[in-house]
């Protein structure tokens, strides 16, 4: 029997991870992550951690559809007036003082919002503009739904790593992509509940 001194032990180690590593280095990452549209209703499922939710437990109808933010597990459920059900990750605020829970409308839609910092934001930091136009420095993203509460909206977002954090000011922020889709399927008049 060969006696393998510490060297010889540490060389075939590493040859052996390397080994064992090569399918995982095959595997490759999708470009994107895109949640599944729509999740049925005649089967739970569990996307990323979060819970499918009914809307009956929340609202009296889905008349012009409706929207439900989950702010403890950071993610938006939305039904179509057909109670077709879709879920989606998102940012929430930073702290419960910025928090607003309760339920309002959807009363304006905006495709490339201008985003202005409310007077508590330029306060904490004056150094901020007073305005940006749309685009890739917008901290709306490419589409913002306005809420009946003032300075409160669902909106996009360009930096990606907020999403399914506590990071924003107040406001709801999904993925751009998302937000495109929720959009789409909004009228003003939508119910929002913020629980």
């Amino acid at each position: 029997m060969r006696q393998l001194d510490r060297r010889a032990f540490l060389a075939t180690g590493a040859a052996a991870a390397t080994a064992l590593a090569a399918p995982a280095r095959a595997q490759s990452l999708p470009d994107t992550v895109q949640m599944e549209d729509p999740i049925g209703t005649g089967v739970m499922r569990n996307t990323a951690s979060f819970r499918t939710i009914d809307w009956r437990d929340h609202f009296d109808s889905l008349r012009k559809g409706a929207i439900l933010v989950d702010i403890d597990s950071r993610a938006l459920h939305m039904w179509e007036e057909s109670g077709t059900y879709h879920l989606y990750p998102s940012s929430v605020p930073q702290s419960d003082d910025m928090t607003r829970k309760g339920r309002t409308r959807v009363v304006r839609k905006v495709e490339g919002p201008t985003w202005r910092p409310t007077p508590n934001m330029r306060r904490r930091n004056p150094e901020w503009p007073a305005v940006v136009p749309p685009g890739p420095d917008n901290p709306l993203g490419t589409h913002a739904l306005y809420l009946g509460w003032t300075y409160y909206r669902i909106h996009g977002t360009h930096d990606t790593r907020k999403i399914g954090r506590r990071s924003s000011s107040g406001c709801i922020g999904l993925y751009n992509a998302h937000i495109a889709r929720v959009f789409a399927m909004s009228d003003v008049g939508t119910q929002v509940l913020l629980i």
